[in-house]
């Protein structure tokens, strides 16, 4: 007699319930998806100690007869396919028809639906996998599911399960990631009677998410949308200084359903290249859109991956996308989501007649003419004011219907003026004369260096030759004219202009400097050498020396003249004059190290190991911390911190500028309150 039988069906039920049934997170995911195929609008999760004491899902959808109750509990029963055709055009969540026999097997579970209010609903007991009791209900249309004493069956299941935080945590989780592909839907989420989420089902995306992350993240978050000829997505991703410590905030969705995508992942990744600090991952939900067709869902055992035609099409145009939405809506970072509350102003309006004022000609004082700013700030002070003036105005006198104002008096006005400017202001007027008497050039602005004073005050440390600012004026930057005022232990410049303060870290401002400087040289095709006096000999085992003999090619097109010296020996004649003062030994090193750790295919590397190189070159060469400038010197770095493609971050993807508005420091100084 053999020894091959059959399970009977019970037995497999319970085997089949360890690949569906995972933990209580399971059971959530596969009924509140049946109730989204079901066409609900509302589903209630409530849940009591983790899901392993309870679990109800009540929902609003079609609801099922007296006959398909019964018949949803048998396996591989299921209303999605009925045809093997259908697996490739797959549009709902469920299709296997495993879920609710697994779920049953393994717990004491209540059943109760109904196709309309109007109609006696379909009362169902199953405890163990075994049906129970079959009875008439009153219910409104849908369903409600009651999984209760999950895992009492197996013992070894339920001693193994985590803590009920843990599992609380899974739950929420996907729920949270179900609420973001249908946004239409509805979800309640409780445990223990307290709520855990609850969104409007508007429709609206960005509202879901809020309810997940919280208002404040919601504001940081930038909406995204693109397609191809087989693709369609969009959603929303969060500004680079919205950041968390993993990649579970990732949300990948796809034809309505949350799938892992590692590719998708990582070209989202790339998208926020050198935006991000290092270890730190954005908050993305993207809502893919694409014919059935192109997507295998039924690749893994609780669907949660999925395989893509056209996948490498698909990656490199969400990157696109990202880099493209990241470059549009990106900006200075605040220190805080603060918002200045709208002001009531109350306006008095009085009745005006119709007189003819005229001011007495006076001569311009020569002090006026005599500087363009002080002209600018004279004309700020004679603007209308938003307030009320208090002061007694000097009564005009009236000839022949013509107000007339005496010029004593108006005199008197304008010496006040005069008394009131800033002190800084008449002082740099005085200069501009002192100037002027010297020699008839013409005046520039103070906030304009010239590259006569910015080499005179670069002090003793080298800096490779960066392109010579242009006008600020003429430059089209997305940072705005900063004007510094000082530093902050050496390390932290302190500027403003008439929209607040901002600080800036000066090692971070110059490493993007330095890094799209570099990444411009690198990527040259006809890099030009210097001649090292003393060429430089470097020494690596038998097997690095192999590998690196047959990549000198790679080095040499970063400029490098290397030869094999000997044996494991190779010597270095020649580098790029453009390579960091100082450090040319040790990049030189770090080049060689980027070669032997590239893999076979090369070409393909090239890219990435001059961004490592531009990267590690402009650390190398950017000025350090506890380094005092001189005013002329940060003038400079911040001229050409405004002439860079990304002057947000530095290439490590921390920020290089923190502004404070004016609201702020008042906020900060309960000036407002």
């Amino acid at each position: 007699m053999g020894t091959i039988q059959v399970l009977d069906e019970h037995l497999a039920n319970m085997i089949a319930a360890g690949e569906v049934v995972e933990r209580p997170a399971s059971v959530v995911k596969e009924l509140v998806e049946n109730a989204i195929d079901a066409s609900a609008t509302t589903i209630e999760i409530h849940v009591e100690e983790g899901g392993l004491e309870m679990i109800r899902i009540v929902d609003n959808g079609k609801g099922m007869d007296r006959e398909d109750c019964q018949l949803a509990f048998e396996r591989h029963a299921t209303s999605k396919i009925s045809n093997a055709r259908d697996l490739f055009r797959i549009r709902t969540l469920g299709f296997r028809g495993e879920a609710l026999p697994s779920i049953a097997a393994v717990s004491r579970m209540e059943l109760t639906s109904s196709t309309s209010s109007s109609e006696v609903g379909t009362h169902l007991l199953i405890e163990g996998g075994q049906l129970g009791t079959l009875s008439d209900k009153a219910a409104v249309k849908g369903t409600e599911v009651c999984v209760r004493s999950l895992f009492f069956n197996t013992p070894a299941r339920l001693k193994y399960m985590k803590s009920i935080a843990t599992e609380v945590g899974h739950i929420s989780d996907y729920v949270n990631r179900l609420a973001l592909t249908h946004p239409s839907i509805s979800f309640l989420l409780t445990h223990n009677g307290k709520t855990l989420l609850q969104t409007s089902g508007d429709g609206k995306l960005l509202h879901v998410m809020a309810a997940i992350y919280g208002v404040q993240v919601a504001k940081l978050l930038l909406p995204i949308a693109g397609e191809t000829l087989d693709y369609k997505w969009s959603g929303f991703l969060s500004k680079t200084e919205v950041t968390r410590a993993n990649r579970s905030y990732l949300s990948t969705l796809v034809n309505g359903r949350y799938v892992r995508s590692y590719s998708i992942n990582n070209a989202i990744m790339r998208g926020y290249h050198t935006l991000l600090p290092i270890g730190r991952y954005p908050i993305v939900a993207l809502q893919i859109e694409m014919d059935p067709s192109l997507v295998d869902v039924n690749v893994h055992p609780a669907k949660l991956e999925a395989r893509f035609s056209k996948e490498d099409e698909l990656c490199s145009a969400i990157e696109q996308s990202v880099k493209e939405t990241l470059r549009q809506g990106l900006g200075i970072v605040r220190p805080m989501a603060t918002q200045p509350k709208a002001k009531v102003v109350t306006q008095v309006v009085q009745p005006q007649f119709d007189l003819q004022i005229t001011k007495p000609d006076t001569p311009q004082s020569p002090l006026l003419a005599a500087s363009p700013r002080l002209q600018e700030w004279m004309a700020k002070q004679e603007a209308p004011s938003k307030q009320v003036d208090l002061v007694t105005p000097i009564a005009p006198s009236i000839e022949n219907g013509t107000v007339k104002e005496s010029a004593a008096n108006y005199e008197k006005q304008e010496a006040a003026k005069v008394e009131a400017i800033p002190h800084e202001i008449v002082q740099a007027t005085l200069l501009d004369q002192t100037d002027i008497a010297q020699a008839p050039s013409p005046v520039h602005p103070l906030n304009e260096i010239s590259s006569e004073d910015n080499s005179a005050a670069a002090g003793t440390e080298q800096s490779p030759p960066l392109p010579e600012a242009t006008n600020e004026n003429e430059t089209d930057s997305p940072v705005p004219v900063m004007y510094p005022v000082g530093q902050v232990h050496g390390t932290y410049i302190v500027a403003q202009n008439d929209e607040g303060m901002y600080l800036i870290d000066q090692h971070a401002a110059q490493e993007r400097i330095f890094y799209e400087y570099f990444m411009d040289k690198l990527a040259e095709e006809d890099i030009s050498s210097q001649i090292m006096l003393f060429p430089h000999t470097v020494e690596y085992t038998a097997a690095e020396a192999s590998k690196l003999e047959k990549r000198l090619s790679l080095l040499q097109s970063f400029g490098l003249e290397i030869e094999a010296f000997g044996g494991r020996t190779f010597i270095v004649r020649a580098h790029p004059h453009w390579f960091p003062e100082g450090a040319e030994l040790e990049v030189i090193e770090e080049l060689i190290q980027f070669v032997l750790e590239t893999g076979e295919n090369t070409q393909a590397n090239v890219v990435l190991m001059r961004e490592k190189a531009a990267i590690m070159m402009s650390c190398k060469a950017s000025i350090k911390a506890n380094r005092f400038l001189t005013h002329a010197e940060m003038e400079s770095l911040l001229n050409q911190l405004r002439q860079t493609s990304s002057p947000y971050t530095c290439p490590h993807g921390r920020p290089i500028v923190i502004h404070f508005t004016g609201y702020d420091l008042e906020k900060m100084f309960k000036r407002v309150m």
